[in-house]
């Protein structure tokens, strides 16, 4: 990681839950959780808590040079609403085969 800059991943015990429209997308009681330097918390849930059936994959594909190549999924009128790192750097590798959403909720 470069001066300044950090990652840190921890397993959380939040009550973690995705809701959109009414349709629950999301719900885990083992988040990761993942603070970095200047971005809010995010919560990395399990693929087994996630409904990857109601999710369609999306074209977009980005980079970050601590985490890696992100791919991402949307959910109807709600496109790239979630992301996964398929092959994260090694720094984070906890994240593999976990979704993070924009909007997620600890309850």
């Amino acid at each position: 990681m470069t001066s300044g800059h950090r990652i840190t991943v921890e397993q959380g015990s939040e009550h973690v839950r995705v809701v959109r429209d009414g349709v629950l997308l999301a719900e885990s009681r083992r988040p990761l959780v993942l603070r970095e330097t200047g971005c809010p918390v995010r919560y990395y849930l399990p693929a087994g808590d996630v409904r990857t059936d109601l999710l369609t994959r999306s074209d977009t594909h980005t980079h970050c040079p601590f985490k890696g190549d992100a791919d991402y999924w949307s959910a109807p009128g709600a496109d790239d609403l979630v992301w996964a790192y398929p092959n994260p750097e090694p720094g984070v590798a906890e994240i593999k085969d976990h979704f993070c959403f924009y909007d997620a909720e600890a309850v």
